[in-house]
């Protein structure tokens, strides 16, 4: 394969609610996406970062000039190149896992579609569906969370994911679980906590949750390990999953017995794999999270959470929980699962027209 141009799609998707989390409130899913053209084809992908770098040191503008500056031009430099070479092309450029995931997904896109192969086929995935769980911003009230909440169960959501910080956790989180005592239920702190918290966050274990998701710092691996210790819930990571070896470093100190795995975050879909690999090897339970994405992330997440070791139901939401229209054919929710995308590549078509009349600002990049 060879990259022939990169075009990068700034685009505005505004949300149909507020999304508050620990550390921001979202109202619009600023995105960037990509559209590789190749010698032997389109591939699309979307940039999972944040417009400011909130979640992770990554943002939108410097995944976008990490990718022009650097990537390209070692991609170019590498001539003809297969996808599954491309993490080892861009491993001397330390970090930027996001950017890489973007350039790397809409390459695997190209070739799949040229294979008229599914990514689910490519995956290996053997379920055709898969459960839905949605994720719950921090509410004003909590009888506004209550109604929330209330909403998801009625359209049939198999598991409530509750943001918490300090002053919006127990009291919360116990009415909900009050007023749904058999409902798959955990919780996400988003890093909220530290070490001195830990006396607190054991108080979570009276609800009977399936995961407390990365209450400490992403650095505080001996914090969570200390934490787990002590804690009859499930310890979760999401930010501190940075990679395979930060997955089995975890797990080896004890640090987490679930694991998050956000293609992303983790710097494509083939590490992705590769940590769900290991993870199923040894039993460690997965599911896929997510970053808000839109139709064409979420066709690749739901391929991914097809997988047997996919064990929880992920974030993996009908496109209807976060956009009013989204920029590809809608994910519809039946019965509290999702189809699993079964056409060549992601497996949905581009609203091109719905995408361009949002967008803000276009850039290529000719190789």
């Amino acid at each position: 394969m060879k990259i022939e141009k990169i075009e990068f799609i700034f685009a505005d998707l505004p949300l149909v609610r507020p999304f508050q989390t620990s550390f921001s409130t979202q109202t619009v899913r600023h995105l960037v996406v990509v559209k590789a053209h190749t010698n032997i084809g389109i591939g699309w992908s979307e940039c999972v970062a944040m417009a400011e770098p909130l979640y992770s040191s990554e943002y939108l503008a410097g995944c976008v000039d990490v990718i022009k500056t650097f990537f390209l031009p070692a991609l170019k430099q590498a001539g003809d190149f297969q996808v599954s070479e491309i993490s080892k092309i861009l491993g001397p450029f330390l970090g930027h896992p996001m950017a890489k995931a973007a350039l790397e997904t809409a390459c695997l896109d190209a070739q799949l579609k040229s294979e008229k192969r599914s990514f689910a086929e490519f995956f290996g995935a053997t379920r055709t569906k898969v459960d839905c769980g949605v994720s719950v911003g921090i509410s004003s009230s909590i009888e506004k969370l209550e109604e929330e909440v209330a909403g998801y169960i009625a359209e049939g959501y198999q598991r409530i994911k509750l943001k918490i910080q300090p002053g919006w956790d127990i009291k919360p989180v116990g009415r909900i679980r009050e007023l749904y005592p058999n409902t798959l239920m955990q919780v996400d702190a988003n890093q909220a906590y530290t070490r001195a918290d830990i006396g607190h966050l054991l108080q979570l274990d009276q609800f009977d949750l399936l995961l407390n998701e990365q209450p400490l710092h992403e650095h505080d691996i001996v914090g969570h390990a200390k934490l787990a210790a002590k804690s009859k819930t499930p310890v979760c990571l999401d930010e501190s999953i940075i990679s395979l070896q930060t997955a089995q470093d975890a797990i080896e100190l004890k640090a987490t017995s679930v694991i998050n795995i956000k293609p992303g975050r983790v710097g494509g879909y083939l590490e992705s794999r590769a940590i769900h690999d290991f993870c199923k090897e040894i039993g460690i339970p997965v599911w896929c999270g997510g970053m808000l994405e839109s139709g064409i992330g979420r066709a690749a997440n739901v391929a991914l959470a097809a997988l047997d070791g996919f064990k929880l139901p992920g974030d993996t939401s009908a496109s209807n929980r976060y956009y009013k229209r989204d920029i590809t054919e809608p994910f519809v929710m039946k019965n509290g699962q999702l189809d699993v995308p079964k056409k060549p590549g992601i497996g949905v078509d581009i609203d091109e027209d719905f995408l361009n009349s949002i967008a803000q600002k276009r850039d290529e990049v000719k190789l």
